[in-house]
């Protein structure tokens, strides 16, 4: 009897213990990702290096430089480094010859073929540009020109399209004189599909050239 006893027990005494395995836990829950106001925050991102970027398995755009320059580069070639439009611009940003002499660059033929060298140009091209129109950044940056709102990056990818002077003129004349490519494509409308990314980390460089 006391065997039997003691076996019923020990039934009851594992089983209890083994219940008290899926009681719940008595934790902290965060509901959420809260940051203490004297914490700063780091970010990797944005980076004007492609290799930044290569272990991320989602097609990366966003409004960082990365989503900037690859939706210009869309624009300008379908992201072709070796396009060559019908007017002989050249590469994944259709650079003009002149334009890229402007920058350092000489040889033609090296610069579509050379992935790295057209990155490097775009972004010397931005320094120059961002440095031309300093002033035009600062006094329009946020202000509603012919509906549409001015950004720094609105600015230079509307100098990249037609130079820093089509811009000027659009901003100067409050949207009246309008500026096209041979194409039919506006200052404004790159002022307005390529406005409010990330360019802030360009450099304005007066005389930018290629390293």
């Amino acid at each position: 009897m006391i065997k039997k006893g003691t076996f019923y027990i020990a039934i009851l005494l594992t089983v209890a213990f083994i219940s008290s395995g899926f009681k719940p836990y008595n934790s902290q829950i965060n509901n959420g990702f809260s940051v203490d106001e004297n914490e700063g925050l780091f970010y990797v991102f944005p980076s004007q290096n492609n290799i930044d970027y290569v272990t991320l398995k989602i097609p990366y755009m966003g409004k960082y430089f990365i989503g900037y320059k690859e939706a210009i580069a869309h624009k300008e070639s379908q992201g072709k480094y070796r396009k060559i439009n019908t007017l002989g611009y050249l590469g994944k940003y259709q650079f003009g010859i002149e334009t890229l002499k402007s920058i350092g660059i000489d040889d033609s033929t090296h610069f579509i073929n050379n992935p790295k060298l057209q990155e490097k140009a775009f972004v010397a091209l931005l320094s120059k540009n961002k440095y031309e129109l300093r002033n035009y950044i600062n006094y329009f940056e946020g202000k509603v020109v012919d509906g549409v709102k001015i950004t720094e990056s609105g600015i230079l990818a509307a100098a990249h399209l037609g130079g820093a002077g089509s811009v000027k003129r659009f901003l100067n004349s409050n949207g009246e004189k309008q500026s096209t490519d041979d194409y039919g494509t506006s200052v404004r409308t790159y002022l307005r599909d390529f406005g409010g990314f990330e360019t802030k980390g360009i450099k304005a460089v007066k005389n930018a050239k290629v390293k």
